[in-house]
């Protein structure tokens, strides 16, 4: 049986003397795609470094690890890296606006998947089999035509498929979405939703950090709802997005509507 892709026991984060976190227990299984739900402001980018681990909870002594990994709770960073696929507007906009050595390639954006740098190569070395994986990737995605092209040449939408080819080159056991959708066009928002919908069903788990509930995929069963940095409601899908729980998440009264596995959100009266 494999380990829980995350486990958190009474989890919290502080960061400039104030908890960003508070208390957080969950448990997200490996093939248990999972929606994390909250407006801004509620903890959902602390709660992406937590799972990172660019940030740490708070430990305490005789207690259980506030948080394992894949059933550990000693990672080393650079190798959760290879673990854990990312994909966030953050990410895009680093990418996009190139590095301290300029701008960057499609292709050395994916090689640079296998060395957890921001399209740098030259700190570690690039063999053959990490150039092919990076191709299949990229044809993956339906952006090999553009390996040799620069993300900043390229639309939104394909520049965020490459980022999407370079978070699943190293075969991760989990993708991480981090509002994975931001900046993008309709069309180019469908288009990327629908290669997530495909990796989903392939078995890599999927965990989508969001606050747009149209971002939620038929293939999410659970959805966390995060508010404040505490966890408000969680369960299957049909049971959380519900009128009354989303109106009382976004402070607002909520109607919700579904259609074919998608649910959308309007003003409600």
């Amino acid at each position: 049986m494999s380990d829980p892709v995350l486990e958190l026991s009474g989890a919290t984060v502080v960061r400039s003397e104030r908890p960003v976190l508070h208390d957080l227990t969950l448990r997200i299984a490996a093939g248990e795609h999972t929606a994390i739900l909250g407006p801004n402001g509620a903890g959902k980018s602390a709660f992406v470094r937590l799972l990172t681990h660019e940030d740490r909870p708070l430990s305490v002594p005789g207690a259980a690890p506030p948080i394992r990994v894949f059933g550990s709770d000693r990672w080393d960073v650079f190798e959760l890296r290879s673990q854990l696929g990312i994909v966030s507007s953050d990410l895009h906009f680093r990418f996009v606006f190139g590095n301290n050595e300029g701008r960057v390639r499609a292709e050395a954006a994916v090689l640079s998947g296998f060395l957890a740098t921001h399209g740098i190569l030259r700190y570690g070395a690039v063999t053959a089999d990490m150039r092919r994986r990076a191709t299949d990737a990229l044809d993956r995605m339906g952006v090999a035509h553009l390996a040799k092209r620069h993300l900043d040449e390229m639309s939104s939408g394909e520049a965020r498929r490459v980022l999407l080819a370079r978070a699943l080159v190293t075969a991760p056991r989990a993708l991480v979405l981090d509002e994975p959708t931001t900046g993008l066009d309709l069309i180019a928002r469908h288009a990327f939703m629908e290669r997530v919908r495909e990796i989903a069903r392939e078995g890599t788990t999927l965990i989508l950090i969001t606050h747009h509930i149209e971002e939620i995929v038929p293939e999410i069963g659970r959805v966390i709802l995060l508010g404040a940095g505490r966890i408000v409601a969680s369960g299957a899908k049909a049971s959380v997005l519900t009128a009354e729980s989303l109106s009382g998440l976004f402070d607002g009264r909520v109607a919700i509507d579904e259609e074919q596995g998608y649910y959308y959100a309007r003003p409600g009266r």
